[in-house]
């Protein structure tokens, strides 16, 4: 009992003194359309509206109705050049969608959600629009090493390669930062 108290004393004292400082941000996005008579890309960009502050602004439009939906989902962690991660999974974009399945599409969709008109299950066509998405850690949700990586999203409609939206992001989270 008294172990407890004194790690909690010593758990509020660490909290008052001291906070994280994290940086999570966006540093370069590119988006490649590979068959233009089913997607096209109007607009693709990251704008900086704050020194630690960068939003991406995405939007295309979905020219034929869209149902079997696959997405091919990578990261990689730049060390010495960019090298495979822990993540590298196909998602069934439309079943997912219905019922969240997957844990990692969850956290990723959960980044975005807000932010997008991509938040209805298939068909997709139209216009599919990001608009002022930045990245919050808070909605991170796991421990994360710090380095710069890259998401690549591969996007398959049925069974063809529609587009790609590879987003490289820097995350550096220090523990102790004096207040």
């Amino acid at each position: 009992m008294q172990y407890s108290l004194v790690f909690c004393a010593l758990v509020s004292l660490f909290l008052t003194e001291f906070s994280v400082a994290v940086v999570f941000k966006m540093t370069n996005v590119v988006c490649e359309s590979y068959n233009e008579t089913w997607f096209i890309f109007q607009t693709c960009r990251l704008k900086a509206v704050g020194r630690d502050k960068v939003v991406f602004n995405m939007r295309g439009t979905i020219l034929q109705p869209a149902s079997h939906i696959q997405t091919h989902i990578k990261i990689f962690k730049r060390e010495n050049g960019y090298k495979p991660w822990l993540i590298d999974i196909k998602l069934d974009t439309c079943r997912h969608m219905r019922t969240s399945y997957d844990p990692v599409a969850k956290i990723i969709f959960g980044l975005f959600q807000q932010f997008s008109n991509i938040n209805h299950t298939c068909p997709y066509v139209g216009p599919q629009i990001l608009q002022g998405f930045y990245l919050k850690p808070e909605l991170l949700g796991l421990p994360f090493p710090g380095g710069q990586y890259l998401l690549a999203l591969r996007w398959y409609f049925d069974k063809k390669l529609q587009f790609d939206t590879n987003v490289t992001f820097l995350f550096v989270e220090d523990f102790i930062v004096p207040k």
